[in-house]
C-alpha cells in the first residue's frame, strides 16, 4: 500500500483542508458561484477557482453557468453522480458500516456485534457479503465505490498496512487488511487506526470543526488519541503516533495486553474497570458501568471518576507536548459525559504547565459511536482525491 502521510503544513495538506472548507460551504448553502465561494471561505479567488477546477476534473463538484448581477458566473455544486464511498469500523466488540457520498452524508449504514476474539478473515468475509447487500438496498454497485476506508484499533505499520504491535487485536495480526479488503472488493482500499478516524471525523464533521490542533481521546476497551496538527492528521514517522493508551503512568503497574506494564489503558481502559468492580458488580459490560453511573449507583461514578483522573493526567502531559487548542472526549466511556469530563478536566487543570486562561477547551465528541465510521468514509473519500490529484499531476 502506497504510504499517505502527510507532513503538517505542506501544500498537500492545505490543499485539502481548503477543498475541505469549500465542500463545507457548498453543503451548507446548497450551491454557489466561485465568487461567492470566495466569500464564504476566505479563500482568494485564483484558489477557489484551482480547487472547483480539480474538483470538477475529479467528480467531486459541478458547475453550471448562471448569472448574477446580471453578469456571468459559474454556479458550483457537489456532484450527484460522483459514486459512492464505504466507511468501515472494526472494534474488539462491534463492526460498523457506512455507505456515504462525497459530501459525508450516510445514505445506508449497519452495525454488527462481534464475538470476542474474532478472526480477520472472517469478519472480512462478512463485510464483503454486508456491503454488497447495502449496495443493493439503495439500487447501487461495486462499481459505483470509488474508496473504501478501514478502521481498526490497532497501530498500523503504513509500509505493510498490517497491525505494527503483535497481541494488541488478537485474531488480526500480520493480516494486510487493505490488501486482502482490494482483492475481495476490487476497489482501492486505505486503512488506518480508528482513533485517527474518530479525529478526522470530529476535525471535518463534528466537535473540533474549525480548530486546526485538536486531541480526539477514543475511551473505551482501548485508549487511543488522534492528533490534528496545523490542519491535517499526524501519523508519525511509522504511522503509529497516537497510541496514548500505551502511555507508562505507573511504572512497576498492571501488565498491559501490549506486554508493558503501567500503561494508561491497563489502568483506566474498560477491561481494568470492568476488573476492579467484578467482586463488587459481578460480571458486566463497559457500557453497565456507564449507565449505572448515569443512575447514580456509587461504585461506578467513582469507577468513572477515577478514570478520568488518570486520563487526565496523561492528557495534561499531551498537552504540555502539543499545545492543542481542542480536546475531544469520545468513545464508550464519554457517554458518562461530565461524570468523566469534570475529574479529567480537573486533572488536567492541575497538571497543565500553562494559566487557565490557556488550556485547551475539553469537551464531549459529538458523533459518539459512529466517529471512526464516518472518519473512515472522510479518509476514503481523502484518499480517492489524493489518488486523482496524483494521476493528473
Amino acid at each position: 500500500m502506497e504510504d499517505q502521510r502527510r507532513t503538517p503544513g505542506s501544500q498537500t495538506s492545505l490543499r485539502e483542508a481548503n477543498r475541505a472548507r469549500i465542500v463545507d460551504a457548498i453543503k451548507k448553502h446548497g450551491g454557489l458561484t466561485q465568487v461567492e465561494l470566495a466569500g464564504a471561505t476566505g479563500l482568494s479567488p485564483a484558489t477557489v477557482s484551482n480547487i472547483v477546477k480539480e474538483g470538477v476534473g475529479s467528480g467531486l463538484l459541478h458547475t453550471a453557468p448562471s448569472t448574477r448581477s446580471g453578469r456571468r458566473a459559474q454556479h458550483v455544486t457537489l456532484a450527484h453522480t460522483l459514486g459512492l464511498f464505504v466507511g468501515v469500523h472494526f472494534s474488539t466488540r462491534h463492526m460498523r458500516i457506512a455507505l456515504a457520498d462525497a459530501a459525508s452524508t450516510v445514505v445506508a449504514e449497519h452495525h454488527m456485534p462481534l464475538a470476542k476474539d474474532h478472526r480477520a478473515d472472517n469478519e472480512l468475509d462478512k463485510t464483503t457479503l454486508l456491503l454488497a447487500d447495502m449496495l443493493e438496498s439503495v439500487d447501487a454497485s461495486m462499481h459505483e465505490v470509488l474508496a473504501v476506508g478501514i478502521a481498526v484499533p490497532a497501530p498500523i505499520d503504513r509500509e505493510t498496512g498490517t497491525t505494527a504491535r503483535s497481541g494488541i487485536m488478537r485474531g488480526w495480526d500480520g493480516v494486510a487488511v487493505a490488501e486482502v479488503m482490494q482483492r475481495r472488493l476490487k476497489r482501492p482500499v486505505y486503512v488506518d487506526n480508528a482513533a485517527n478516524m474518530s479525529a478526522l471525523a470530529e476535525y471535518r464533521l463534528g466537535a473540533a470543526r474549525g480548530k486546526s490542533n485538536s486531541v480526539t481521546l477514543d475511551i473505551g476497551d482501548g485508549i487511543g488519541a488522534g492528533l490534528i496538527l496545523n490542519g491535517a492528521l499526524f501519523r508519525g514517522h511509522n504511522g503509529v503516533a497516537g497510541e496514548f493508551g500505551h502511555t507508562t503512568i505507573l511504572e512497576n503497574g498492571p501488565l498491559c495486553r501490549c506486554g508493558n506494564r503501567g500503561c494508561l489503558e491497563a489502568i483506566a481502559g474498560g477491561p481494568a474497570l470492568l476488573d476492579n468492580l467484578r467482586e463488587q458488580l459481578g460480571t458486566i459490560k463497559l457500557n453497565d458501568i456507564v449507565l449505572r453511573a448515569m443512575s447514580g449507583e456509587p461504585a461506578s461514578i467513582r469507577a468513572v471518576a477515577d478514570a478520568g483522573r488518570h486520563i487526565g493526567v496523561a492528557a495534561a502531559n499531551l498537552c504540555n507536548l502539543l499545545d492543542p487548542e481542542r480536546i475531544v472526549v469520545g468513545g464508550e466511556l464519554s457517554r458518562a459525559g461530565e461524570l468523566l469530563l469534570g475529574p479529567l478536566r480537573h486533572a488536567v487543570e492541575r497538571s497543565i504547565i500553562v494559566g487557565p486562561e490557556l488550556m485547551p477547551e475539553i469537551v464531549q465528541g459529538q458523533l459518539g459511536a459512529r466517529a471512526a465510521t464516518l472518519g473512515a468514509a472522510v479518509f476514503a473519500v481523502d484518499s480517492a482525491n489524493i489518488l486523482s490529484d496524483e494521476r493528473s499531476a
